[in-house]
C-alpha cells in the first residue's frame, strides 16, 4: 500500500499514532489518486491479501518463540513489512469507513475486560 518513507521517519523509529498513519494513508493516496479505488471491500479484500502473504511466513514453522530468536534479520525486515501492510490496510479501512480505530479498540478492551474478568479468564 506504501505511504511511508518519505520523511524517513521509519528509519527513526518514531512512535507514530493511528491518527497519524490515517492522515499519512489519505495525502498518499490522494496524490496518487487512489482515493477513488479505496472503497470498503476493494481496501478489505486487499488486505486479505495480505494477511496471506503474513501468513506465508509462519507456514511450516510449526510453533516460533517469543521474540522470534532463531530467525534471520532479513526475515523480521521481512515480518515487519507484511505487518504493516495489514495494519495499513486496516487503518485505511477504517478511515474510509468512518471508524475511529483508536476509540473502536479501547472500547473492545474494555468490553473484553468485562466478559473475561481475570479470575475466570485462565486458559489452564
Amino acid at each position: 500500500m506504501g505511504g511511508g518513507g518519505e520523511d524517513g521517519a521509519e528509519e527513526r523509529g518514531v512512535d507514530v499514532g493511528l491518527k497519524d498513519l490515517s492522515k499519512r494513508l489519505e495525502d498518499f493516496a490522494r496524490a496518487r489518486d487512489w482515493e477513488k479505488c479505496h472503497s470498503p471491500r476493494n481496501l478489505l479484500l486487499a488486505m486479505i491479501g495480505e494477511v496471506g502473504e503474513l501468513s506465508e511466513i509462519f507456514q511450516w514453522r510449526g510453533e516460533v518463540d517469543k521474540g522470534l530468536p532463531n530467525w534471520e534479520e532479513a526475515e523480521k525486515e521481512h515480518l515487519g513489512e507484511e505487518l504493516s501492510d495489514v495494519l495499513l490496510y486496516l487503518v485505511r479501512l477504517a478511515d474510509i469507513c468512518g471508524i475511529d480505530l483508536g476509540d473502536a479498540a479501547t472500547k473492545k478492551i474494555v468490553k473484553n475486560a468485562v466478559k473475561y474478568p481475570p479470575n475466570k479468564a485462565a486458559f489452564f
